[in-house]
């Protein structure tokens, strides 16, 4: 690819100049402004003090290097500012982009191997088994499942996950209100109000253990209403196994061998503070019984026997329980930096320009099932995947639920259903592109068409940038510009018809099953189905 091929010119040059060894790494960047041509380097300015020479006056004496025997596709190379070297290109070299897009296909466009070894656990979603997944839990079900797809495309093996807090308090509190229900009666005060345990009580048969049916209710919710947005989990761990299995037993052993643990006023403790916690916290309480954390450290100890890292997707609320996990996992003899814990923010939900409230236990509860019913599997995690997990994001339904070029998802799923129709006309024409054959590229020449290609040549770049930054909105922004600079290219570029030779006609054909290619793998990284009509 030409960025290897300017990297390497660059390399050898910047030696040759008098910088030996050559740097380790070569910055190549696209300008932010085209005037400044196709691809920049620093390389003159991050390495001058090292041999004692103004960066300017070093980048003069690489570009003379570089002039020597210009590298393929480089038709012009010039310095700028205190030591920039730009290089502008033929446009043969987004020919050669579009080939490659085409000889590599679908499957594999895009993607890398960077991860190959590395076997990592994504843990997303973990609600409590007692009620159907909320409207709050659609933006890390989407985005730990679209981590997980970039992870696997950069040659990760990965382990998706859901751990299920099913002991404690609120499970009891679920089974009386789910009984309840079965007689005909509210539920308890401190109980559940939902609409949903109605529904569950008249299923439930009349000689079933509340807790346990109702355990299995809940987590079949999940799956069924997970798998309705293309998540999947390979696991659902239960918090009740741990105990069972006397994994938590054996973790606390490990932390006393350790010397992490400690028993003051009653109480077992966590020496959390080792590992710049604010103060040690406690595992056991006076009364005997486990905090939330005892069980967590005993999860997060077979998830590291099981995978080299972990991700962990949470909520908001959960912001203050990362530095004690993270300690905990040191006290156990993990590097805490192989745990990466992820907090997404929330979501608030309008209507008609009302604000849609939930809760989880009262009736008011806005279920994820209602959001898919009323916008779309594909535009709901189109939608909560378009913007960082850093930022609070607002969601109009209404406008989500449009079928128009205005919708997100929908202009993009359109550029797809275009192609394929293009398609179909072409071949009604007797065009027919062949991927096995060679195409003559050189009647691509359109700044359109140059558009379109210079996009799709950046995607192996975001699928890297999106993949180490557990970024899937750098996906949906880049799926956004392919289909504006494929919708643009529509308007102003017939594929066939009067005045449209066949050289060009075959040309755009390759254009347009290169465009296809791209949009297709990247609604594949974000879960989205690409619509061959609309």
């Amino acid at each position: 690819m030409i960025r290897d091929t300017l990297i390497d010119a660059l390399g050898s040059a910047i030696e040759a100049a008098g910088v030996d060894p050559r740097p380790a790494s070569i910055a190549l960047e696209r300008p932010a402004h085209r005037d400044h041509g196709d691809w920049s380097s620093n390389v003159a300015l991050a390495t001058a003090k090292t041999v004692g020479k103004n960066p300017r006056e070093l980048a003069q004496q690489v570009v003379a290097e570089l002039q020597r025997e210009l590298p393929l596709h480089v038709e012009a190379i010039e310095i700028a500012g205190p030591g920039f070297i730009n290089f502008r290109l033929a446009h043969t070299w987004l020919h050669d982009v579009l080939a490659d897009v085409i000889a590599t296909g679908q499957g594999a466009f895009g993607r890398h191997s960077f991860g190959s070894g590395t076997h990592i656990n994504v843990e997303f979603v973990s609600a409590n088994p007692n009620k159907p997944l909320h409207a709050g839990h659609a933006r890390g079900a989407v985005y730990g499942d679209s981590v997980a797809r970039l992870l696997e495309a950069t040659g990760h093996q990965v382990t998706r996950e859901s751990y299920l807090n099913d002991r404690g308090v609120q499970m009891s509190l679920f089974a009386d209100s789910l009984a309840a229900r079965k007689r005909g009666e509210a539920p308890p005060d401190d109980g559940y109000q939902g609409d949903y345990l109605i529904d569950w009580a008249d299923e439930m048969p009349d000689d079933s253990d509340p807790l346990e049916w109702g355990y299995e209710r809940a987590v079949r919710s999940h799956q069924e209403t997970l798998a309705r947005v293309n998540v999947n989990h390979d696991v659902w761990f239960s918090e009740r196994s741990l105990v069972a299995g006397g994994q938590v037993a054996e973790s606390l052993a490990q932390l006393r061998a350790r010397e992490m643990a400690f028993d003051n006023d009653d109480a077992t403790w966590l020496k959390s503070t080792v590992f710049g916690d604010d103060k040690d916290r406690v595992l056991i309480k006076s009364d005997g019984d486990f905090t939330y954390l005892m069980p967590d450290i005993a999860y997060h100890r077979d998830k590291f026997a099981r995978a080299d890292k972990l991700i962990n997707v949470w909520g908001a609320d959960h912001h203050g329980y990362i530095v004690r996990m993270k300690a905990a996992v040191g006290a156990l003899g993990n590097d805490p930096d192989d745990l990466e814990i992820i907090v997404t923010q929330l979501v608030e939900l309008n209507r008609d320009g009302v604000e849609v409230r939930m809760s989880g236990r009262l009736g008011d509860m806005v279920t994820f099932d209602e959001v898919i019913d009323e916008i779309g599997a594909d535009a709901a995690r189109f939608t909560f995947l378009s913007q960082s997990m850093d930022t609070r994001q607002s969601v109009d339904l209404a406008a989500l639920s449009a079928k128009s070029m205005d919708n997100p998802v929908y202009y993009v799923q359109y550029a797809h259903a275009r192609i394929h129709s293009l398609m179909r006309k072409a071949a009604e024409a007797g065009f027919v592109f062949d991927a096995s054959t060679t195409t003559d590229l050189s009647p691509l020449v359109a700044e359109r068409e140059h558009e379109v290609i210079r996009t799709l040549s950046e995607f192996a770049e975001i699928v890297e940038i999106a993949a180490r930054e557990r970024a899937p909105h750098k996906i949906v922004n880049w799926l956004r510009e392919l289909a504006a600079a494929f919708h643009g290219f529509y308007h102003d570029c017939y594929v066939i018809g009067d005045g449209i030779s066949s050289e060009l006609t075959n040309a755009r054909l390759a254009l347009i099953e290169a465009t296809r290619i791209g949009l297709r793998a990247g609604l594949d990284l974000v879960g989205v189905s690409a619509p061959e009509a609309m």
